[in-house]
């Protein structure tokens, strides 16, 4: 990602921040806190893209799937522009609750406000706003839920945190869309028991995983809107490795986003089944992926901390995720759609666990800039969240038909193993 600069806010917070450099290990019970909050913000971001808004789109204008990438398109446009500014902010906040609370608790209630407006969103309009709240909300909770872990964990835990993590977000969609499968018939319901999950479940982290006291805090300079923009930007030359890793990682998360939006409308086709009936068999073949998941995150994630290397299994994720993309690429069946999901299942869960370790081995000015930082690195999976509704409509009729899934899941397959190429040749700093 190019730029004018780092300097600006960010640049200029010389925070004092009393601590060592390498922070302690985190206690067992603050993790199991981490992983719950990590849960619910995965349920109630996630849902809805898979599953939820799928339907209640389909409820207001059937036979629309090139409306899903607009709605979609337009959530990320939004978090592009606040991902950033609560990253940075947070940065800077002096409370007695430290500086990632207070944001986690906000993102909380927008995302929880938007549950009513896309549920009862009369038209296209309104169901776009509530999105717009959803995806603003809940990501904003769970960066910030991300920035505690980045300032909290050393290196010699996040390879295995990272898989704990990212399993996690590999389970409760899963689990979320079985919850609320039975529940079709009330849109209400199919939004809010998600919804309601990671309400409790953040709320505890909020409520029992201590930060410290940030009031103390010394800032060098004010914040200025001019510095606040150039703080969305950074140098790559002076960061190298962090500016790799992030061009891996958006070449990557571009390829698998192509395919996530429309995995309802895919399953919907090749089952020749009406789309809200996708629910139990989305169900049956994500209750399937747990257990390859658990093998991506967990395993990917532990294997990187014990042997003290990354990029290899970087790779390997990227090129199962490939190989699981031409399955589904040529799949017109239950078990070939079942297989072809349990493969890149693997893939997915071993580049993101690992990944996520990854990003936190090169992030810049951890002290200081942590938030910041973690804001930027999520341009990375949301910048490819914005283009790839946009891009694959386009792909989708390529052939002159509207739903040329073949061409769609080849494209990601080639997008994911060029993504991790990237990272194995070009981020030095990382085994």
């Amino acid at each position: 990602m190019t730029a004018t600069g780092s300097e600006g806010p960010a640049e200029d917070v010389a925070a004092v921040i009393e601590g060592p450099i390498e922070p302690p290990p985190v206690p067992r019970r603050q993790l199991l806190l981490l992983v719950g909050a990590t849960f619910g913000g995965g349920m109630a971001l996630i849902v809805p893209l898979a599953y939820s808004l799928t339907v209640r789109l389909d409820q207001l204008a059937p036979g629309r799937a090139d409306l899903l990438g607009f709605i979609l398109g337009v959530g990320a446009a939004a978090t592009l522009v606040l991902a950033p500014l609560t990253g940075i902010l947070s940065d800077r906040t002096r409370t007695r609750w430290g500086r990632r609370r207070p944001f986690t608790v906000i993102g909380v209630g927008v995302g929880a406000a938007s549950v009513p407006v896309m549920a009862f969103a009369p038209d296209l309009l309104w169901l776009t706003v509530g999105w717009v709240l959803s995806t603003v909300g809940w990501g904003t909770a769970a960066g910030s839920v991300g920035n505690w872990q980045a300032d909290r964990l050393p290196a010699s835990q996040r390879g295995s945190v990272s898989g704990l993590t990212g399993l996690t977000m590999q389970i409760a969609p899963v689990i979320g869309i079985i919850a609320v499968g039975p529940l079709r018939e009330d849109i209400l319901l199919v939004f809010a028991v998600p919804a309601l999950v990671a309400l409790v479940l953040i709320g505890l982290f909020v409520l029992l995983a201590p930060e410290p006291d940030t009031r103390g805090m010394h800032l060098a300079t004010r914040l200025t809107v001019g510095g606040l923009l150039r703080s969305y930007l950074f140098r790559p030359r002076e960061v190298p490795d962090f500016a790799w890793n992030w061009l891996g990682r958006f070449v990557f998360f571009l390829g698998l986003s192509l395919t996530t939006s429309f995995t309802v409308f895919f399953m919907a086709q090749r089952l020749t089944l009406p789309v809200a009936d996708v629910a139990d068999v989305q169900a049956l073949v994500s209750a399937l992926s747990i257990a390859t998941a658990l093998v991506g995150s967990v395993g990917g994630g532990w294997l990187s901390d014990r042997i003290g290397r990354r990029k290899p299994l970087i790779l390997v994720g990227a090129v199962l995720f490939a190989a699981g993309s031409v399955v589904s690429a040529f799949a017109h069946d239950l078990a070939s759609i079942i297989v072809g999901v349990l493969i890149t299942s693997v893939g997915i869960a071993s580049f993101t666990a690992v990944g996520q370790a990854v990003v936190l081995d090169v992030l810049p000015e951890r002290e200081t800039q942590a938030g910041r930082y973690m804001a930027i690195t999520m341009f990375s999976q949301k910048i490819p969240g914005a283009i790839s509704p946009i891009a694959a409509p386009l792909l989708l009729t390529v052939g002159g038909g509207v739903q040329n899934f073949t061409v769609l899941y080849l494209a990601a397959a080639v997008l994911a193993v060029a993504g991790g190429v990237i990272i194995v040749a070009k981020v030095h700093g990382v085994r």
